[in-house]
């Protein structure tokens, strides 16, 4: 069994799910939520305009005002049904700032982080993540936890869209993500460097509270449905699974993925 997450917050739509995915990737380049957005203006990031809804002055909007200016960026005071059409579902908190096209890394950029913090490298590899909010979450719980950077595939997994980037709170801008054609592949790279690949998986052979995660760790998450692929979980060193003392035998991706970045953040502080 995978951890697994539940389909009821999307609508009775099926074909709901595929339309608001395409929307997310269609939009890379827009960042949405105030809190996102004065994380991005912090880290430096290039916005090319802030686009705000006509009569909002309340809370950190006032923030982002003084923010922009200080950093001279282009702000826009714009109808909110303009907000509604760029963003789709509403969610944008009568702010939202136009950005260049989040830049992905390579590999060996995530563990040249790791080396010039002279740490061991923690890497988080994520294998077919599918929802934007489950992707931010886990991004955010890299970052916050210690982790040098998260591995997705090129296909079939959520990139950096304007709700993963609300999801994080702005965390994509602290931590590295690298894409790659072939997970496996990136996992086989790891392992020819020392690192230990360690499968999030409710069957695993070993409980979390029990592995020593210690040294150089990589973490797969798999998908929300279905887990790790078959061939993926063959390469992991190690499965492991959580310790559960409830009546429901399944977790959320993103939860599961946060519980075991603790674990591995809680080994090195010993």
């Amino acid at each position: 069994m995978a951890w697994d997450d539940s389909k009821s917050r999307y609508s009775k739509n099926k074909n709901d799910k595929t339309d608001r995915r395409e929307k997310d990737y269609i939009d890379e380049n827009i960042i949405q939520g105030r809190n996102a957005i004065i994380e991005a203006i912090k880290s430096g990031k290039t916005i090319e305009s802030i686009l705000i809804a006509k009569g909002e002055r309340e809370g950190n909007i006032n923030v982002i005002y003084a923010l922009a200016k200080e950093k001279d960026i282009v702000i826009k005071e714009v109808d909110k049904r303009k907000l509604d059409a760029l963003c789709g579902q509403g969610s944008h908190q009568g702010v939202v700032a136009k950005t260049t096209p989040y830049s992905y890394c390579e590999l060996e950029d995530i563990l040249k982080v790791a080396e010039e913090k002279g740490e061991d490298p923690f890497i988080i590899i994520l294998d077919e993540i599918e929802d934007p909010h489950n992707m931010g979450s886990i991004i955010r719980s890299a970052e916050i936890f210690g982790a040098h950077g998260i591995v997705i595939p090129k296909r079939r997994n959520v990139g950096v869209t304007p709700s993963v980037y609300k999801s994080s709170v702005g965390a994509v801008e602290y931590i590295k993500i690298a894409k790659v054609t072939n997970v496996n592949s990136a996992i086989d790279n790891l392992k020819s460097k020392g690192i230990w690949v360690y499968g999030c998986h409710m069957e695993g052979s070993v409980s979390s509270d029990k592995v020593n995660l210690n040294g150089p760790v990589a973490l797969v998450v798999g998908n929300e449905g279905k887990g790790i692929s078959r061939l993926t979980k063959e390469k992991c060193d190690v499965l492991v699974k959580i310790p559960m003392a409830g009546k429901i035998n399944s977790l959320n991706a993103s939860v599961a993925a946060g519980i075991m970045m603790y674990e591995v953040l809680k080994s090195r502080l010993k």
